[in-house]
């Protein structure tokens, strides 16, 4: 089957750590996040894969290159980021006139689940969420009286979708549209017809209601999906990938070291004496931890990153470059490249009032749905000694503070 991955954008929710990176090529278990849509579609059944570059085309380009797990890759190039419907109009030129495939570059799918999307023409994949309104909620045959409802991790295919309404302030269910799309030959042809939505793009859920009128729409359920569009998506994303760690140690590992559960340490990593290691864990080539530091939780530390004497690491993404070396502690955060944290600098992760931590997503305050969260820090930040940073902030590239700062505001 031919497949359109839709890898244009940015990534603007996504803040700080979209500023020099687009948002397909941020690090999940040590690969970019396209990657892993790649990889489920590749054991689903694409044949092909068309990609859709725009924003960081090159490095995106640079990520995949012409192929990946043998299926080969050719790109098309959306010069303007004017909605998923536009992207598929982009590629529909290197498709032929068989049905396709349109999945979003920047969303986790389990592939058995999305290989019923391949056997089922035309169909959409639908996950069940807690909060509905922030995504395309879908309407099924038979809804109101509880038959024919998506059903996550059934191993079936629901009813017939009737439609889909974006980001409903009243939705009417919680069954929401996964972004993976099988669509019949020649649905393309009525890209051309698809109007300028409220939101100023074109829309691929309007082909996909044009379609619901005149075929019979199957909601495929997802046993297992992420929408990785903000931060702590991204955390979560690698939380699942980390988890699928194997045990492998090929970096150099002190005898005084404890490795325990999938803890994996690449070739050119350096694990030193006093070192504990709680998996599943993810050392890149590069990487140096300790002496007597402590990691513990789905965490990934990237290619030269430092993790030095009596700091502990928990449930994060310390970036390419990073040092946090000294008596520091950093709970489920994200550290963008080339931060560095000053001796004694401590992130928080939980409220006190027990709430879900908030961070602002596009200068807006939103709950993360996570008890625990820490911080958010961009490229280049360096924070002096003794820094406390309170859960839920949000650190711009380059920015600094003071010795013995508490910060509790964005910077």
């Amino acid at each position: 089957m031919q497949t359109v991955v839709l890898a244009a954008g940015k990534g603007s929710r996504m803040g700080v750590l979209t500023d020099e990176t687009p948002k397909p090529c941020l690090p999940v278990a040590g690969r970019p996040l396209v990657s892993h849509t790649l990889d489920a579609a590749a054991v689903a059944g694409a044949s092909r894969f068309v990609v859709v570059v725009g924003c960081g085309a090159d490095q995106v380009r640079g990520v995949l290159g012409d192929s990946h797990a043998g299926v080969p890759i050719d790109y098309c190039h959306q010069a303007e980021q004017r909605g998923t419907a536009d992207a598929v109009l982009t590629a529909r030129s290197l498709l032929d006139d068989g049905p396709f495939v349109v999945l979003n570059g920047d969303a986790l799918y389990d592939a058995p689940s999305l290989s019923r999307v391949y056997d089922h023409v035309p169909s959409v994949g639908s996950y069940v969420v807690d909060d509905p309104s922030q995504y395309g909620v879908l309407s099924l045959a038979g809804d109101e009286a509880g038959e024919n409802r998506a059903i996550s991790g059934d191993g079936g295919v629901a009813g017939r979708v009737l439609g889909v309404t974006e980001k409903p302030d009243e939705p009417n269910s919680d069954l929401v549209n996964a972004g993976a799309y099988a669509f019949p030959a020649g649905a393309s042809d009525a890209l051309d017809d698809i109007a300028e939505s409220e939101r100023g793009e074109f829309e691929l859920t309007d082909l996909l209601g044009s379609l619901c009128a005149t075929d019979r729409v199957k909601a495929v359920p997802f046993s297992r999906w992420i929408d990785v569009g903000r931060p702590w998506e991204l955390l979560a994303a690698n939380e699942w990938k980390l988890g699928e760690l194997t045990r492998a140690v090929e970096g150099d590992v002190a005898d005084g070291a404890t490795l325990e559960g999938d803890v994996v340490v690449e070739s050119g990593a350096t694990v030193r004496d006093g070192v504990t290691i709680e998996g599943p864990a993810l050392i890149q080539s590069g990487a140096t931890v300790g002496p007597n530091a402590y990691v513990r939780g789905a965490t990934l530390l990237r290619p030269g990153a430092q993790v030095g004497h009596a700091v502990e690491i928990k449930n994060s993404v310390i970036g390419r470059d990073t040092s946090v070396a000294h008596l520091s502690y950093v709970g489920d955060s994200i550290l963008a490249p080339e931060v560095n944290f000053g001796a004694g600098t401590v992130v928080a992760n939980l409220r006190h009032d027990g709430e879900p931590v908030d961070l602002a997503v596009k200068d807006e305050r939103r709950s993360t749905g996570r008890r625990k969260f820490g911080v958010v820090v961009g490229r280049g930040t360096k924070t002096g000694i003794d820094t406390s940073i309170d859960a839920g902030v949000t650190l711009s590239p380059g920015s600094r503070t003071a010795v013995g700062e508490s910060v509790t505001r964005d910077r």
